[in-house]
């Protein structure tokens, strides 16, 4: 960060935001601080809302599968509508309906007994703004950046975003402890509000209008054909379509119910997803530092450490172990993130970046509405336990069939820019028509956005 002389005190210097932070980039920066704070602790809150209004670990499944369903159903159809619409007109769109969602639960909570039925409506119109909200939100950070010190940037704004979540989960849990969870789904509520604020003042007017495409249905074949033409990616996106299923049910059903029977209840399960948020900023620390040679293989073998929460809870371990493998966790998977991230950026064309994340998140969260629906019924079944240990067993299954991929193994980290191909061999050099286009550098190392 650079200074100089402030003209009102010359000998007070005046701080400057670095080069590559944009205005943009700082708004966006900001807004993602805020939900990330807010969002995580509205996660620990809903559960024990259902859990304080008479519901079990079946119910708490429900309202899990109830957000997802929808961001399965309209999350490729946002992909597509992203490159279609100005970008910061639906990130707001989106913030709005969860505002209103979240508020709504919120006031359900404080003011009476909700329903099943009404938290899972509510659950679900949050779920749909996500759909919207996340292939809008990659594209529009992507054109907030360019330059050498894109990686930098993007590191920095992962690194912002699993802060808050360090902060937002042992705070959302220590709220849920002390006030209930309806006043923590209120501040999630107004958290959406101040980001919604925030992006609204982004600056496209740098961005290039999109020329007139082959409609909607064309848009997502483009994407399609990307995807199934390379073996590493749709292979990792099946992958974790299983992988994430499990530990979303491990997480948001299993979890608050060991928590609440076995180590105190939301403030020690709050305190463990802290910890888990803290590994991941340690994880994105190293990574501004280590560059893996070859991006997959490193980043498939990190993903191993993701099946010891589970086992964890299914012992149940002490809260100080399961807080060391919730970190240890965290670390690994921020590996897994910014390598995955940093192939697609290599891989995919820029221009086709959006509709490519579309399916990679579709195909990642597909399953999850399914497995957090199940888990109650299975725990009623095979006992929590067993459960839990099937999780584990999963993880390390898909994970080890992924490393037999020869393509996982051998891509490698590219030093220098290069044209980048479609599947057919055509040489694509940048889009002139979309707003995902940037001057980063092949190695930089692109954040998730959420």
């Amino acid at each position: 960060m650079t200074s100089a002389a402030d003209p009102r005190h010359p000998l007070r210097p005046r701080l400057r935001r670095p080069v590559w932070a944009s205005r943009n980039y700082s708004l966006l920066t900001a807004a993602a601080f805020v939900t990330s704070l807010g969002s995580q602790g509205a996660l620990i809150a809903a559960a024990f809302a259902v859990l304080e209004s008479g519901g079990d670990g079946g119910d708490v499944g429900l309202v899990a599968a109830a957000r997802t369903l929808p961001l399965v159903l309209f999350l490729l159809i946002g992909g597509a509508v992203a490159d279609r619409l100005p970008r910061h007109r639906v990130m707001v769109t989106a913030n709005a309906l969860n505002f209103l969602s979240q508020g709504a639960f919120a006031a359900l909570v404080l003011l009476g007994e909700p329903r099943l039925w009404q938290m899972m409506l509510l659950t679900a119109l949050g779920g749909t703004g996500q759909a919207f909200f996340s292939p809008a939100a990659e594209g529009m950070l992507m054109s907030s950046v360019e330059g050498e010190q894109a990686g930098r940037a993007f590191a920095v704004f992962r690194m912002a975003m699993q802060g808050a979540a360090v902060g937002g989960a042992a705070l959302g849990g220590a709220m849920v402890a002390v006030i209930g969870p309806g006043w923590v789904l209120a501040a999630d509520a107004a958290a959406f509000a101040v980001a919604g604020s925030l992006r609204s003042f982004l600056d496209v007017s740098h961005i290039p209008r999109r020329e007139p495409g082959g409609g909607l249905l064309a848009d997502l074949r483009e994407g399609w054909v990307e995807v199934s033409g390379r073996p590493w990616l749709w292979r990792i996106v099946l992958q974790f379509s299983v992988a994430n299923a499990v530990v979303a049910a491990a997480d948001a059903v299993y979890g608050p119910l060991v928590a609440r029977d076995h180590l105190g209840g939301a403030g020690p399960w709050g305190l463990a997803l802290g910890f888990f948020g803290a590994g991941t900023v340690a994880g994105a620390l190293l990574m501004t530092h280590w560059k893996p040679r070859r991006l997959l293989l490193a980043g498939t073998l990190c993903v191993f450490p993701l099946a010891l929460p589970s086992a964890a809870l299914a012992v149940p371990v002490p809260i100080g172990v399961l807080c060391a493998v919730m970190f240890l966790t965290g670390v690994t998977l921020e590996v897994f993130g910014v390598s995955w991230m940093t192939a697609l950026h290599q891989e995919i064309p820029e221009h086709k970046l959006s509709r490519v994340s579309a399916y990679d998140w579709f195909g990642s969260v597909s399953l999850v509405p399914l497995t957090t629906a199940l888990a109650g019924p299975a725990e009623d079944a095979f006992g929590r336990t067993p459960s839990l240990w099937g999780c584990t067993v999963l993880v390390v299954l898909v994970t080890a069939a992924v490393l037999c991929v020869p393509d996982v193994r051998d891509l490698t980290r590219r030093t220098k820019p290069v044209a980048r191909r479609t599947p057919t061999g055509d040489t694509d050099r940048g889009s002139k028509d979309t707003e995902t286009d940037t001057a980063a550098d092949t190695e930089a190392d692109r954040g998730l956005v959420g």
